[in-house]
């Protein structure tokens, strides 16, 4: 009696079977890593705009806000997207005023996840929204520890 080559049903399902349940405790691990690894790209960008804003400073004594709606030519100069483009970007940045201050004394950089202008389907809930300020402060609007390093 020749027996035919190949799997039996029963075995490719066991098989599926293992990959999807190796699939389903992976998944969640990658989707973390992600989260930190577009949070970092944030903080690098904070970092960086922050010391133009310094730059920036040196030159005209004042900082300057900028935003997504910004108007001026100069306001151009600094970038409201975290990433190599807005629409891959998982953050949008502005930067304002800090708290009580004119601009011309503090200024404070906010990265903010997921709006309409960036990835919409990008979601830091547990740091939210990561703020750097002249006066060397980093905040974060989400109740988690170690947002920043």
């Amino acid at each position: 009696m020749k027996r035919s080559q190949g799997f039996t049903l029963i075995e490719t399902m066991i098989v599926m079977t293992i990959v999807v349940v190796l699939a389903a405790l992976a998944y969640p691990g990658y989707q973390d890593f992600i989260i930190k690894a577009r949070r970092a790209e944030a903080q690098a960008v904070l970092l960086e705009l922050m010391q133009k804003q310094e730059r920036y400073y040196t030159q005209h004594n004042s900082y300057l806000a900028f935003s997504a709606d910004a108007g001026s030519p100069e306001q151009a100069h600094f970038k409201w997207w975290s990433s190599g483009s807005a629409k891959s970007s998982a953050y949008e940045l502005r930067g304002q005023p800090c708290p009580g201050q004119t601009i011309t004394r503090c200024i404070v950089i906010e990265a903010i996840p997921g709006t309409d202008r960036v990835d919409s389907t990008f979601r830091d809930g547990d740091c939210k929204t990561l703020a750097l300020s002249s006066g060397g402060e980093h905040t974060a609007s989400g109740a988690a520890a170690g947002c920043w390093p």
